[in-house]
């Protein structure tokens, strides 16, 4: 079985001062884990040094963004390459970079192949906008992120791969997605990664919800058959509600809860 995984986005939140305290709290309230990876994507700016303050047998770290060249004069950019050994994790993909940096599904698989490359675990993120939905292109847009960002990589590749369902519509609206609607959107996506890769790759593959998760839905989310964890943005940045959502997938898990 695979372990839960519990990411926090903190997006353009906390320096570097800000970001080394939160890190301290969060140690105090969220033990090591035995069936739940807990992941903290802090700014660019704060990444380099919480690792050297983190307890990686407690946290990992992911970044929020990369390059997908590994060097060069691309001003003001980050790569991939620049990361390993600072996070384990990236996340590509985000609605926010899709929609408000107009960055492309060409993108986006350039970004998974350079992570991929250099030893990052990607996390890619799809999801449909609230017209799309309406429209009934829930089906249609998961296939085209899904088959854009996983062009070219092998089913052994795909092991390396998280992908988080994070619909656009959902993302600090307060229009929650309902555990129905998650059900649905994560059937497509394990059905399409099947067709891609076969059934025994696409059934490694940890698949994540995110899109508005808060302390007191979090538990229905977890519940959801196919989900594996959580994107969680905004109620990252509150310690305690954040350590009680990892203690409720810790519990599911455990076979503890209710």
């Amino acid at each position: 079985m695979m372990k839960k995984l519990i990411i926090g986005n903190w997006k353009m939140n906390l320096g570097v001062g800000e970001a080394s305290l939160y890190l301290h709290k969060l140690s105090e309230l969220i033990p090591a884990q035995r069936t739940v990876d807990v992941v903290l994507a802090p700014t660019m700016l704060t990444l380099q040094s919480l690792s050297l303050q983190i307890n990686r047998r407690q946290f990992k770290l992911a970044a929020q963004n990369c390059y997908w060249r590994d060097q060069g004069a691309y001003t003001g950019e980050v790569s991939a390459a620049q990361l390993r050994g600072i996070a384990d994790y990236v996340i590509i993909g985000h609605s926010e970079r899709r929609y408000q940096f107009h960055e492309s599904d060409k993108d986006t698989r350039a970004k998974v192949q350079a992570a991929v490359r250099n030893h990052l675990l990607p996390v890619l993120c799809v999801g449909e906008t609230a017209l799309e939905r309406a429209s009934n292109e829930t089906a249609d847009i998961l296939h085209d992120q899904l088959t854009g960002g996983l062009a070219n990589l092998t089913s052994d590749e795909l092991a390396e791969i998280t992908v988080a369902y994070e619909p656009v519509w959902a993302i600090g609206t307060g229009d929650n997605a309902s555990p129905t609607d998650v059900r649905y959107a994560v059937s497509v996506i394990r059905r399409q990664m099947a067709q891609l890769f076969g059934a025994k790759a696409a059934k490694g593959v940890r698949v994540l919800y995110g899109g508005s998760v808060n302390i007191d839905n979090a538990e229905a989310y977890l519940k959801v058959q196919g989900v594996d964890g959580l994107l969680i943005g905004g109620v990252s940045l509150d310690a305690h509600q954040f350590a009680s959502i990892v203690d409720k997938a810790y519990n599911l898990d455990d076979g503890r809860a209710s």
